[in-house]
């Protein structure tokens, strides 16, 4: 039996309409090599009845201990050669993402080899801004900032020795992207490729798990670079007003000018 080329994995809990608009931005795609597993923690608001009968569709429901654990088995699931992560609320950015995603890969009728992270550039729907992806991971780029998991596209083995962190609430996705360059050697390439529209203001933005997010970035950079690094990147954030970009990025007034500088510095406006 051949693999699917991806898996588009996604996670919910009660999602209510989302569900269909992120599933259909999935099932209009032009390259349909994949599948799609729902992940669902045993919704109760009738969302999953709506789910279509496709035989790409796989649907897995039983209760977890959060998204990330669900995501983990989800990935368990997994056929595909890559994985991809959707939340509920987002949707691919159009029909020709995965198509463009496996022009990327290089690869016509083999399976891909080595460890790779594939990321691109997402568009936030808050904002309406397209966010360019650091087209150089650095040390210090994997530890300002790294895409987020709806613009990555990991390549299997990356789960093959061991998933997501779930003792990390938020940045378990963090921690795993920094374990698979950093310990496992994965290379991670930038696509110029608008990968999916985030919606944004979810789990991981509310103002309890901005601190929780906060905490668990300090302990998996103090776990995966030098002291003498950690000194120098929070310096630099420090002296370059680190707090109010970021202000300025996720204010719908300013983020147009904000984006348009940044992805001039990328070499991608």
């Amino acid at each position: 039996m051949n693999r699917p080329f991806f898996t588009v994995i996604v996670v919910t809990f009660n999602p209510g309409d989302k569900l269909k608009d992120t599933l259909e931005s999935v099932l209009s795609q032009e390259f349909d090599d994949y599948e799609i597993i729902i992940k669902d923690a045993v919704s109760t608001d009738g969302s999953m009845e709506t789910v279509p009968a496709d035989p790409r569709i796989r649907l897995i429901s039983r209760k977890d201990q959060g998204i990330y654990d669900g995501m983990n088995e989800g990935i368990e699931a997994a056929a595909g050669e890559y994985i991809y992560f959707l939340n509920c609320g987002d949707r691919l950015h159009d029909d020709k993402v995965l198509g463009k995603v496996y022009e990327a890969a290089g690869e016509d009728e083999t399976a891909p080899s080595g460890k790779r992270i594939l990321y691109g550039d997402v568009i936030e729907m808050k904002t309406g801004q397209h966010v360019a992806a650091n087209p150089n991971m650095t040390p210090f780029a994997m530890f300002r900032y790294l895409p987020s998991h709806q613009a990555c596209f990991y390549s299997r083995d990356l789960f093959e020795k061991r998933k997501f962190n779930i003792t990390y609430r938020v940045r378990a996705d963090y921690e795993h992207f920094l374990w698979s360059v950093m310990e496992e050697g994965a290379r991670a390439e930038a696509m110029p490729v608008i990968i999916a529209d985030y919606e944004g203001g979810g789990f991981s933005e509310t103002k309890e798990n901005r601190q929780v997010s906060a905490e668990e970035h300090r302990k998996i950079t103090e776990k995966y670079f030098t002291g003498k690094q950690l000194f120098l990147y929070r310096s630099y954030l420090v002296l370059t007003l680190q707090p109010l970009r970021q202000k300025l990025a996720e204010n719908p007034v300013t983020a147009a000018v904000y984006d348009r500088i940044k992805n001039m510095v990328y070499h991608r406006a």
